[in-house]
């Protein structure tokens, strides 16, 4: 038995109704899924795959698997299990298939929590059919992790029906921005006021004019993010969603409800744990079988222990969202264990190649065709997405501990 498989019976919270979603859900997953994702972490996909991704999607929302924490006349299954979208991520997740591309989930929490009821009709249906891929357009080159000193700014013209915001500036690290129809975009409309207030939401058409969108090739090879420039994009005043300048308001509510992909994290290092031992039983190290190693024994099983250890943290995270009674260093804990583990796990697999571990995806020699390497490339990117490590520490520390507030200026707030 795989060692992820294992994970699923090791939850703090389960019923016979949450087993039988888990079985539906694997059997969708199994018949509609688009295929393998070949890289490791948040990736863009290849543009010939999105048409496949769009229609995978719409399905996942389809069948109720998708959306379930939505209001009912949206299609949200208001009854449902509270812990169903994390189960719907962990077996998305064990398939090692495509999740939904785009930022439609941290959208639509705006738009619910947020958003007039125009904003609800117009948008929540299209992303439910993925007829809209939307993108976040949050991280700037001087405001990542420290969001409330993004720059960008939006200033009004016109007034009533016909009053647009005019909105110049930048933004970087946005995931899929190449394939966005719709942007949830933050600007500053109130330059005076305090770095956390005189920021806007925006719904934003990517298609609008003045809008440039420039993929960023990384280190991996592939263009996952890009930078995107704003010089002069008028959006209409019915697009800001919630009040105006009351958008870091939004932005936090919203990010608050990226859960349950955390639950997913746990099971990808189930599965490269699998890997890891399926590549030490065909290694050797020092001339001999590398599982006949004393040092990389103990390695492996330092390294699985931690995986363990996140998914006990994982279950108690769920645990206190049932229970309502979550506790503000909850995520930034979790972030920060599960992206250095990644990390550890992926450099440990490489090493273990030896000069192996020199080649590269596409060589015919290299092993399981070069994911290692590429995973090793990427995983210092879950240091930084959702919050630099450093950031959340301090956050830790004064939202968690109650520990005294670092000096204004040193510590950001936010996220990238």
């Amino acid at each position: 038995m795989a060692l992820h498989e294992g994970r699923m019976a090791m939850r703090l919270e389960s019923t016979p109704e949450l087993e039988a979603f888990r079985k539906r859900v694997r059997a969708f997953v199994a018949e509609h899924a688009p295929g393998v994702k070949k890289h490791a972490g948040v990736r863009a996909p290849e543009p010939a795959l999105m048409p496949a991704i769009r229609e995978w999607t719409a399905k996942l929302y389809e069948a109720g698997f998708l959306g379930i924490d939505w209001p009912k006349e949206y299609g949200g299954r208001p009854d449902a299990h509270p812990l169903e979208p994390f189960v719907v991520a962990e077996e998305i997740a064990r398939a090692r298939t495509w999740p939904p591309v785009g930022a439609a989930a941290l959208a639509s929490a705006a738009l619910i929590d947020f958003g007039s009821d125009e904003q609800r009709a117009r948008f929540l249906p299209r992303i439910r059919t993925c007829a809209d891929v939307w993108c976040q357009l949050f991280s700037e080159p001087g405001a990542g992790s420290d969001l409330a000193a993004l720059r960008t700014r939006a200033r009004r013209e016109g007034e009533g029906d016909e009053a647009v915001y005019v909105v110049d500036g930048q933004k970087v690290w946005t995931t899929n921005g190449q394939y966005a129809d719709m942007g949830y975009l933050l600007a500053r409309t109130d330059p005076d006021a305090p770095r956390h207030r005189g920021i806007t939401a925006f719904a934003l058409d990517m298609r609008s004019p003045g809008v440039d969108i420039r993929p960023l090739r990384e280190i991996t090879g592939t263009t996952d993010f890009n930078e995107v420039f704003l010089d002069g994009v008028r959006i209409p005043a019915a697009h800001v969603i919630g009040e105006v300048n009351a958008g870091w308001r939004v932005a936090m509510s919203s990010l608050g409800h990226e859960r349950s992909g955390v639950a997913a994290r746990g099971v990808e290092l189930f599965a490269a744990l699998d890997d890891l031992l399926r590549l030490a039983e065909g290694t050797s190290v020092g001339g001999r079988p590398a599982l006949d190693d004393s040092a990389t024994r103990q390695d492996i099983g330092e390294l699985a222990t931690r995986v363990y250890v996140n998914a006990a943290m994982t279950a108690l995270a769920q645990s206190r969202t049932l229970h309502g009674t979550e506790e503000p260093a909850d995520a930034p804990f979790g972030k920060i264990f599960f992206s250095e583990l990644n990390h550890d796990l992926v450099a440990f697999g490489l090493r273990l190649q030896g000069t192996d571990g020199l080649l590269t995806e596409g060589d015919p020699d290299v092993a399981a065709d070069g994911w290692w390497q590429d995973a090793h490339l990427y995983a210092r990117a879950y240091t930084i997405a959702g919050g630099a490590n450093e950031v959340l520490r301090t956050q830790i520390a004064e939202r968690g501990l109650g520990l005294p507030r670092e000096p204004r200026g040193r510590a950001g707030e936010g996220r990238g």
